[in-house]
């Protein structure tokens, strides 16, 4: 009797193992779903120059790369193709918080979409203007992408800080005369390709525009800059040093600074020195 009592306990712990192993992987079961659908997702992006336009295919647009922030796989790459924008609607229309600035008429964009299996953090980086390689400049930001919560309107907003400086006379590299009274040109633009001028939406007169003269990497002349009436055309005469001044020539330097906006930029040219022209001598006449 004694033993059959032991069998008895032993065959009804065991039976009561099974039962609770059954269970256990029957709510394991119970918890196991499938892998997440990846969701299409839109994103627009706008790449503007900063307090002013949308980079659009007057400038060449821009460049744009979304990236995964944990793992650093690019998601998606393009350009930014459009046009610049409306002015009078971006420029000079007041509008409430959260109402679109420059979705409400035709500009440039970036599209893409993106299919997300759960949210994610992006590095939304942008780089222009592509036509004009030494003014371009570059900014990102990172922000959650969340699966089928599109990004539209506006989309997120890339603002990049500059200005389009071009020295348009002397040509850089165009040899100077020694002692020559010469006229410096430079053309001033947003990095939207929009005009500085004086009274416009850009004021020129409340920027600070002007040149500089270097012999190697001493500056031997500030010229203040005056807008001349063309477009965004701005000019000032200097004087040609010697070629024993400057046995290795100048370099010219344009400077736009617009202090308010954090908006600067920049352009410069090398030039070599030629000794200076000798007018012909006077050849007397026997009558």
């Amino acid at each position: 009797m004694h033993a059959l009592t032991k069998w008895f306990v032993g065959y009804a712990v065991a039976a009561l193992g099974l039962s609770v192993s059954a269970q256990a992987a029957d709510t394991s079961a119970f918890f196991v779903s499938p892998p997440p659908v990846p969701v299409a997702t839109e994103v627009v992006v706008r790449v503007v120059a900063q307090g002013a336009m949308v980079l659009g295919d007057d400038v060449g647009g821009a460049s744009v790369t979304i990236t995964d922030a944990g793992t650093g796989r690019l998601l998606a790459s393009g350009l930014q193709e459009g046009e610049a924008g409306d002015q009078n609607q971006i420029m000079r229309t007041p509008r409430l918080m959260g109402e679109p600035r420059y979705s409400t008429r035709p500009s440039g964009s970036y599209r893409t979409t993106l299919h997300l299996d759960r949210p994610t953090l992006v590095e939304i980086a942008a780089q222009g203007p592509l036509s004009h390689p030494a003014s371009m400049q570059r900014a990102s930001k990172t922000v959650w992408l969340i699966p089928g919560q599109h990004l539209t309107n506006d989309g997120i907003v890339l603002h990049l800080n500059g200005f389009i400086v071009q020295i348009e006379q002397p040509a850089p590299g165009e040899p100077l005369i020694a002692k020559d009274d010469v006229t410096l040109k430079a053309s001033i633009q947003t990095l939207s390709g929009s005009w500085v001028r004086p009274h416009g939406d850009w004021d020129s007169r409340k920027m600070h525009i002007y040149g500089e003269v270097l012999i190697g990497d001493r500056v031997v002349e500030r010229l203040q800059l005056f807008y001349s009436g063309s477009k965004s055309s701005f000019e000032a005469p200097f004087f040609v040093p010697t070629p024993a001044e400057a046995p290795e020539g100048v370099m010219l330097r344009v400077v736009a600074a617009d202090g308010n906006g954090g908006t600067f930029g920049t352009s410069e040219g090398r030039y070599p020195v030629l000794t200076e022209r000798l007018k012909p001598a006077r050849k007397d006449v026997t009558r």
